[in-house]
């Protein structure tokens, strides 16, 4: 995907493809561990850094935290515990702009 926030694909939350996400974030996590296991240690920080740079990365961080983790004492983001619907995409996009 491009880095350009503005040419990419903007989704409904609930039309997000989760498992597709899901799915890519795991590939990576998964190069992550081999490259690990491996000993390479320059191609495991290049793979860290891809993964903190990730859009799917974020997307499922940022579901994680508004809708998953719904407890009590759960940390939300910028320490509001419950976001509304409309609110969490904007807050992946805040969250991709900074990232």
């Amino acid at each position: 995907m491009s880095r350009n926030i503005a040419n990419r694909r903007m989704y409904d939350w609930k039309a997000v493809p989760w498992r597709k996400l899901e799915k890519t974030v795991f590939k990576l996590q998964k190069r992550i561990y081999r490259a690990t296991q491996k000993g390479d240690k320059r191609l495991v920080r290049r793979l860290q850094g891809l993964m903190t740079r990730s859009w799917s990365a974020k997307m499922i961080a940022v579901r994680q935290v508004t809708q998953q983790n719904q407890g009590k004492k759960t940390a939300g983001v910028d320490g509001v515990t419950a976001l509304k619907p409309m609110a969490t995409p904007r807050c992946a996009i805040r969250t991709a702009a900074t990232g």
